[in-house]
């Protein structure tokens, strides 16, 4: 039993080092229309050579239920991984934040730092760009000729759970610069009039 424990996580790890190693193959060797999609896609290509260093005698002391097991959980991990670090790191304005900071010596004025994510963070991570394209690439928007951005039916369904998630599953008292609100469960709640950006 400790043999097959012992040699259960030796074989996660290497599917750890190999997931991290197809992934940054992937990204130097090819191109990537969206980060999430290429770490789950390096995270399976490194599942399939785990799945069949498995069958090599190394892991004979497995049987067949034990080692789609070991596949299961390697999966698991690899995306777990896939979510929480490329995809985070590059999505993330707390990240970005921490970032900033430290370019900028370690310290920025509170009263500032509206400015900061206006004119820096849109700016600098090309954000608006970057979530038009991952959209287009999810399905869940287009764009058409005249330039108009409009839900497709997937994004109407996606759209559509997130407000009923917000709404009844984000929660009610969150602290918000040293006081608790709810403020992010209705965002809208307090929306101006639709300027004049709609399509017609």
């Amino acid at each position: 039993m400790t043999k097959k424990v012992l040699l259960s996580i030796a074989g996660l790890v290497i599917y750890v080092v190999l997931a991290i190693v197809a992934y940054y193959a992937y990204i130097h060797a090819l191109r990537v229309n969206v980060v999430l999609y290429s770490s789950i896609a390096a995270a399976a290509a490194a599942l399939v050579v785990y799945a069949l260093l498995l069958q090599t005698p190394l892991f004979r002391v497995f049987n067949g239920f034990e080692k789609w097991q070991c596949i299961a959980i390697a999966g698991l991990t690899g995306y777990a991984m896939a979510i929480s670090v490329p995809t985070v790191i590059d999505r993330s304005l707390s990240f970005y934040l921490l970032e900033k900071l430290q370019q900028r010596g370690g310290g920025i004025q509170l009263d500032q730092m509206d400015y900061v994510f206006k004119e820096e963070y849109v700016r600098e991570h090309r954000l608006m760009d970057i979530r038009l394209t991952e959209q287009v690439e999810s399905g869940t928007l287009s764009v058409s000729p005249q330039g108009c951005v409009q839900l497709t039916p997937r994004g109407q369904r996606l759209a559509t759970f997130s407000r009923f998630f917000r709404s009844h599953f984000l929660p009610r008292e969150r602290l918000i610069k040293g006081q608790y609100s709810s403020d992010l469960v209705d965002p809208f709640a307090h929306s101006v009039a639709p300027p004049d950006y709609l399509c017609h």
